[in-house]
């Protein structure tokens, strides 16, 4: 486990920043008919403009820079001609590599009204998000924050996939600790000043199991049912977390 000092923390806090604002211009982007390969170049741009690298591009072979992955796609879902319909649950997810340390974070968005339920899940989502990060205080454990999270999720009637997870990160796209959506109280790694993780509950309206899906990098939810995804990265200080992909 890499322990960050205060200026790689600083580092990461400016790439964070800088992801921030590119999520934040490609979800102001998305729109009805849009081909989710648009928000992929669109995204490829600003990281270049920032004086950046993308950090998922050919990792594991992936061809994009963005995940964009929809409805019943979980995660990793692949750029392409599909166009962005009306009623979409739409998951950006992006990384980006800036001076030497990478960022990660993902954003969940309905197109147009969306009904009842995906309000619930998005919502939901966003404060299970929001519990593990308050929870991820210095001497807590992982099983701690994952704990938080299952729980909230479950008291609202849905749940949470178990076969991906959050996890380390800093100088690679993915460091230890694994940081999974459920867990135990006081068990797993403690959490010390300079650890810098990623939390992401990927929640999901119906069973939890999962599949790969037809792009060939996708996972998606086994019943077909919607799912959400929201992720920051978190450094953990003395004075708690910190959010550095805001």
């Amino acid at each position: 486990m890499k322990l960050k000092t205060s200026q790689e923390i600083e580092l990461m806090r400016e790439g964070g920043h800088i992801l921030a604002e590119i999520l934040d211009t490609l979800v102001a982007s998305v729109k009805v008919g849009l081909p989710t390969q648009e928000l992929d170049t669109m995204a490829r741009e600003l990281i270049l403009a920032h004086g950046a690298e993308p950090s998922f591009l050919n990792y594991n072979g992936f061809p994009a820079a963005l995940c964009v992955s929809i409805n019943e796609e979980v995660v990793h879902g692949l750029p392409s001609e599909r166009k962005i319909k009306d009623g979409d649950l739409v998951k950006l997810d992006l990384g980006v590599h800036y001076k030497g340390f990478h960022t990660d974070s993902a954003r969940s968005v309905i197109i147009g009204q969306g009904d009842a339920k995906l309000q619930k899940l998005v919502t939901v989502t966003a404060e299970a998000l929001n519990i593990g990060i308050q929870t991820a205080q210095p001497g807590k454990t992982i099983g701690d924050v994952g704990y938080a999270i299952h729980e909230y999720v479950k008291s609202q009637k849905l749940d949470v996939v178990r076969d991906l997870i959050g996890h380390g990160i800093g100088t690679e796209v993915h460091e230890e600790p694994e940081v999974p959506n459920y867990g135990k109280p006081n068990q797993g790694p403690v959490l010390k000043p300079g650890m810098v993780i990623a939390i992401e509950p990927m929640v999901v309206t119906g069973g939890y199991k999962i599949a790969n899906g037809p792009d060939g990098y996708s996972y998606i939810t086994a019943d077909k049912k919607p799912s959400a995804h929201i992720e920051h990265t978190i450094a953990i200080t003395e004075n708690g977390p910190e959010i550095l992909t805001r």
